[in-house]
């Protein structure tokens, strides 16, 4: 396979792994990426959904006394059956929305206007949810949840559905709106994920198989692999940052990164209604 090719590849795989779980949004990361790239063909938009497995199984890892003691628990513990209702409950909404309105999304919000729109009002909602008087916690902890709170946290991340709103960002700034303690919604965050993009990467790669080869295996190998090896490092990183810092500087960021989209749009440097 083309050495060129694979280094975007390796690049692709290093941007998903390091935007996917920040609530910056790395589809609008990955989108400017391969732009620059040339790397936005019908092939590359199922690769960048693929590669997200590559992620997950680093959220996987970095979760997994959790994830082994719930599976041996679930039998017979009524807590370890609450946690996995939480996730069913908290991914379906995305489920049924997304299949219900996802090619119409595509077809109609994936603009420069839109896409800008989301990351800047993303952020102004991320600096209004931090500088606002704080929520009373009720939730402390994800094993504190109730299937109530895990279904208005799972409606929050039909918002995701919308280019550049970032799927982390709404989970986890709905969650913290809703009384779930920083790291609560964090930790659902990522649970919630699991579930949710390992179902869509199935999905894209059942529903474009025919634009697939055997050929096309190195290069989803690679970024798979890079999108694990970044989001793991990110993951550890956030899952400490968040002990002592607020979202504020991502909501600055956002607000910048959306200046940019509506900059390369105007000056034709990305075709952001061609994601």
């Amino acid at each position: 396979m083309d050495t060129v090719l694979l280094l975007k590849a390796v690049i692709m795989g290093v941007v998903e792994g390091l935007t996917e779980f920040l609530p910056i949004s790395s589809t609008g990361h990955l989108i400017l990426a391969g732009a620059l790239l040339g790397f936005d063909d019908d092939k590359a938009k199922v690769f960048d959904i693929a590669i997200q497995t590559g992620a997950i199984f680093a959220v996987i890892l970095v979760y997994w006394q959790k994830i082994r003691e719930t599976v041996v628990a679930l039998p017979s513990s009524r807590q370890a059956q609450r946690f996995a209702l939480n996730v069913f409950v908290g991914f379906l909404p995305a489920v049924v929305l997304g299949l219900a309105f996802g090619k119409v999304i595509k077809e109609h919000l994936f603009t420069p206007l839109v896409v800008a729109s989301t990351f800047i009002l993303g952020g102004f909602i991320i600096l209004w949810a931090e500088r606002r008087a704080p929520v009373a916690t009720r939730v402390a902890t994800v094993d504190d949840m109730t299937p109530l709170d895990a279904f208005k946290v799972g409606l929050a991340q039909c918002l995701a559905l919308v280019p550049g709103t970032s799927r982390s960002g709404a989970t986890i700034i709905g969650g913290m709106l809703m009384g779930l303690s920083r790291k609560a919604a964090t930790d659902y965050s990522f649970f919630l994920a699991m579930p949710t993009l390992i179902g869509a990467g199935v999905y894209s790669l059942y529903k474009e198989r025919a634009l697939l080869s055997v050929g096309d295996v190195p290069l989803f190998v690679v970024g798979l692999v890079f999108s694990f090896v970044s989001a793991w490092i990110c993951v550890r990183w956030l899952l400490r940052y968040i002990s002592s810092h607020s979202f504020v500087p991502f909501a600055w960021y956002r607000i910048a990164f959306g200046c940019v989209v509506m900059a390369t749009s105007l000056a034709g440097w990305v075709r952001w209604d061609a994601a």
